[in-house]
């Protein structure tokens, strides 16, 4: 393991300008700087060999540096090709961590990437995972099976990634016990609505310069990200479409006064299109050739999987690559289509991903995922759990006060009187908020 690179990431010159970003988004990120306030003296986290795979931007730097505050080891690698934040990972690797991610990795390099991050300096393997989207989950069982039984649980931070868990468990091929830290309510319900809400934007007009206000806009799912991505581009002035397959999600944007119509109909009719589904095969060849002229095409979801980009490539007349992560395609009838980050996460791969604020909540689930597996390894038997209640609420509060909320309190008549404790947890585990 000697000869092992000790960093690769794109210009470790960037470190100091990613030094001062990471300052910033501290101050914006209370949950993780709690954490470190809570848990920096006892350290819970010491002995653990962590490997995370997820987006190395400005807010993950401040997660790696917490995992490392509370006594942990991190080696890192981004689970995406275009959303490493260069500074981010520069900075990263200055001060020490292993860090392998640059933006625009080829598909070969995000794998080697990966394969990095198993060894650690010493020749000892990782004993825990952070996960975004099961790679390397998925990595780990398929080509190192033999390291899973001295790792003792995986944190996974998105829906893709949770799904994969799911099946992986249905089928009798998970080995280690994982934490759903998405389905965190202060994770999928903020993460997914209001930090989509917010990035989207930022990457559409980033990449296009478009302007929104008087367009069709065509959002395909209607979960978390799909209700964020479609308040945000109503309130720019679109009309919006949406199409669903789940009949209730259907009913909640019909009954918000959204269209809800096929992918066959609709993209007849819009200028921009948005995927957030999770799924393939969203938007296809006969899509495309129906589509007018100069729409713009992108996805929100975790893989890209959801928008045939290689039809394009085979089809197209003509590929101009206008900048970076922006592609023009000419098609046989004439028309043009802009595909924004080959069809991947458009958020990350055209501008800077979520706001910090809302990835604290995310991230404070994930060191709280991280030491219960490491330090409460008896409750976690084989299986994918959530973060209690209690742990919920707390993330929250712990967000409260930056945003000068002043929380009421139950009295004890009052508490007595909704059979709770004065102090939580306020609901119930199936309340859907």
């Amino acid at each position: 393991m000697t000869d092992k690179l000790p960093y690769k990431v794109a210009d470790i010159s960037l470190a100091d300008w990613g030094r001062k970003a990471i300052d910033i988004a501290e101050n914006e990120m209370p949950g993780l700087m709690k954490m470190r306030e809570l848990y920096g003296q006892s350290k819970p986290l010491k002995g653990a060999r962590i490997a995370g795979c997820l987006h190395m931007t400005l807010q993950t730097a401040v997660l790696i540096e917490t995992l490392q505050a509370l006594g942990a080891e991190v080696q890192w690698s981004s689970c995406n090709i275009f959303s490493t934040q260069d500074h981010a990972a520069a900075a990263i690797a200055k001060a020490g961590i292993p860090v392998y991610a640059w933006k625009g990795e080829t598909d070969e390099e995000y794998v080697w990437c990966i394969e990095q991050t198993i060894y650690f300096k010493d020749g000892q393997p990782l004993n825990m995972i952070l996960d975004d989207g099961g790679d390397l989950t998925n990595l780990v069982h398929q080509k190192y099976p033999k390291l899973l039984a001295g790792i003792r649980g995986v944190s996974e931070e998105t829906t893709t990634g949770v799904h994969n868990l799911y099946k992986m468990m249905k089928k009798g091929e998970l080995k280690i016990p994982a934490i759903n830290v998405n389905d965190s309510v202060t994770k999928s319900k903020f993460d997914n609505l209001y930090g989509c809400r917010e990035s989207l934007i930022d990457g559409i007009k980033r990449a296009t310069d478009v302007m929104i206000a008087g367009k069709v806009a065509v959002v395909a799912g209607y979960g978390d990200v799909g209700k964020g991505c479609v308040q945000a581009l109503r309130g720019f002035g679109a009309r919006v479409i949406v199409t669903e397959i789940d009949p209730i999600n259907a009913l909640q944007a019909a009954m918000e006064g959204y269209e809800v119509t096929t992918m066959d109909e609709a993209c007849k009719e819009g200028n921009i299109f948005v995927t957030t589904t999770g799924c393939e095969d969203i938007i296809l060849g006969q899509h495309f050739e129906k589509m007018k002229d100069d729409a713009i095409v992108c996805n929100i979801g975790h893989f890209d999987c959801e928008i045939d980009v290689s039809w394009l490539t085979k089809n197209a007349v003509q590929k101009i690559n206008v900048k970076p992560q922006v592609d023009r395609y000419r098609l046989k009838n004439g028309r043009h289509v802009i595909i924004l980050a080959e069809g991947r996460l458009v958020n990350l791969g055209c501008a800077m991903g979520h706001p910090s604020f809302v990835m604290s909540n995310s991230f404070t689930n994930q060191v709280l995922a991280q030491i219960e597996l490491w330090t409460n390894t008896a409750k976690y038997p084989l299986g994918v759990y959530f973060l209690p209640k209690k742990l919920d609420e707390q993330v929250a509060a712990a967000h409260l006060d930056k945003l000068g909320v002043k929380l009421t309190k139950l009295s004890d008549k009052q508490a007595k009187y909704l059979g709770l404790p004065a102090d939580g947890p306020f609901k119930p585990d199936h309340y859907r908020y």
